[in-house]
């Protein structure tokens, strides 16, 4: 059953914070129905049919707009027993004086006070869908996503590479003479310019670290060489002693 009429809200009722939005919308649906007989007859399953919501949903908002005084409700039982034949709600303000009733200051919402209600519901279903679509993502379904923090990895600084710079042989007797090196400084550059300053297979690195290991080198032979004279001379005879040496003659 549709009907035609205009429904009316009018500003008190739509600015009271007492009343749920969908208590509003029956409000200016009763309006309409009060157009006809001066009064609304349909029952809860006619707006439940009308809202396509259950009839305990439409009870509580006729309850809500009785308690705040916009509508009376007048029942008729059958006769001997608790059951409802027919239910009238009358408006408690009639509509002509609802059309010639001016807009109170008063009712009028703040804007600084009251949010908007469109925005916050936009607000709200949009921070659900974003939770609902990132549990999908991530294959949960009963437990709410946890977003990780990422640390910020700060890499070292490379150092720079230096390259090798050979030296000149006034550089290499300097170095010589200061450390005491102990070496022939013009062999050690005469050997490794011939080699392209190569140790191997690989570039050298430094040439100070080299004449350590020069140095080094050299004092292992100097002792191997003493090492080999002294055994020579203790297991072998001298010159003299070989040629005066009879003792084959008995033999």
């Amino acid at each position: 059953m549709n009907k035609g009429y205009y429904a009316i809200i009018p500003a008190d009722v739509r600015y009271d914070v007492r009343l749920t939005p969908n208590a509003k919308l029956l409000y200016g649906e009763i309006t309409a129905l009060c157009n006809e007989k001066g009064f609304c007859w349909a029952m809860n399953e006619y707006f439940a049919d009308l809202y396509s919501v259950s009839k305990v949903s439409v009870s509580k908002w006729v309850g809500n707009l009785r308690d705040c005084g916009y509508i009376e409700v007048q029942m008729q039982y059958k006769e001997g027993t608790k059951q409802i034949t027919n239910r009238h709600i009358r408006l408690s303000t009639p509509l002509k004086e609802i059309f010639n009733t001016p807009i109170k200051k008063s009712l009028i919402p703040s804007q600084i006070k009251v949010k908007d209600p469109i925005k916050e519901k936009f607000k709200d279903n949009t921070t659900v869908n974003n939770t609902i679509n990132n549990t999908v993502n991530m294959g949960e379904t009963s437990s709410p996503v946890v977003c990780e923090e990422k640390e910020l990895v700060v890499q070292p600084k490379k150092k720079p590479v230096k390259r090798f710079v050979p030296p000149t042989l006034q550089e290499v007797i300097d170095y010589c003479n200061q450390t005491q090196a102990g070496i022939d400084p013009s062999s050690f550059w005469s050997f490794y310019e011939s080699k392209g300053w190569m140790i191997g297979k690989n570039k050298m690195k430094s040439w100070p670290h080299a004449i350590g290991t020069w140095k080094a080198n050299r004092i292992a032979k100097n002792n191997e060489r003493r090492v080999t004279k002294s055994d020579s001379i203790k297991n072998g005879k001298s010159i003299q002693e070989k040629l005066t040496d009879t003792t084959w003659y008995g033999e």
